[in-house]
């Protein structure tokens, strides 16, 4: 690959956030487990049928099953918890207060050490930043909107990556065409499948060095931001 060919004409860069720029396994566990005791300890009906991982399976079941709502994180949470009130007996005033415990465990998060240096080089360089996500967590509230030039969410786009309608956006937001944009994700099908649809050019950001299990090909592949400022700088 002509790296400065690839690098060419790129003036704003998109980044996915879950796993991209935070381990974010370890954050969803940790924030399922604490809605699970915190159901059981204020609706114990709940805590009596249905252990974590009872809990879990029945919300994957619900995702399944719903494909009209994988756009919004936060409605299919919501709708969940609604379903489960019914079902062991109590009404729809348990939504919001155990949505509100579950959100604030789910941006309980540590960024990758080299994101924070990475994404301030990459401003000092004159790139405009977005964030992308298909998830419910909100870069205002992890205090991390300040490094970004712009942000869409799935909620907002009406429509998940690797449907088009994502990437459309962040260049409306950012002033820059496709040609212009390049987008970074940890996600084969949503992120490099999601950027080749919109015409935009992709790098997978492959920080667990996994297999690339998709047909379609990033143009290219790093492992952590050092190697991104040292693709574009090349």
């Amino acid at each position: 690959m002509n790296n400065s060919l690839f690098t060419q004409d790129i003036r704003a860069i998109s980044f996915d956030l879950d796993d991209t720029l935070w381990d974010n396994r370890p954050v969803l566990k940790a924030a399922e487990q604490a809605l699970c005791d915190w159901l059981a300890e204020h609706y114990p009906r709940i805590g009596e049928a249905y252990d974590c991982e009872a809990l879990y399976r029945l919300r994957h079941a619900l995702y399944a099953s719903r494909p009209d709502l994988h756009h919004d994180m936060t409605e299919l949470r919501k709708v969940f918890l609604a379903q489960l009130a019914l079902d062991t007996g109590y009404d729809r005033s348990l939504v919001e207060p155990a949505f509100e415990m579950f959100i604030e465990a789910r941006h309980r998060i540590t960024l990758y050490d080299d994101v924070i240096p990475g994404l301030e080089r990459l401003r000092r360089d004159g790139y405009l930043l977005g964030a992308l996500t298909n998830g419910n967590t909100s870069i205002e509230r992890l205090g991390i909107d300040h490094l970004f030039d712009f942000s869409v969410t799935s909620e907002e786009a009406g429509a998940a990556k690797p449907e088009p309608r994502m990437f459309e956006m962040a260049c409306e937001r950012s002033g820059i065409g496709p040609e212009g944009m390049l987008h970074v994700g940890d996600e084969p099908t949503t992120d490099i499948e999601g950027a080749r649809r919109a015409g935009i050019r992709c790098i997978w950001m492959n920080r667990q060095n996994a297999r690339l299990e998709t047909a379609v090909e990033p143009d290219a592949m790093v492992h952590d931001m050092q190697e991104l400022l040292s693709l574009l700088q090349s």
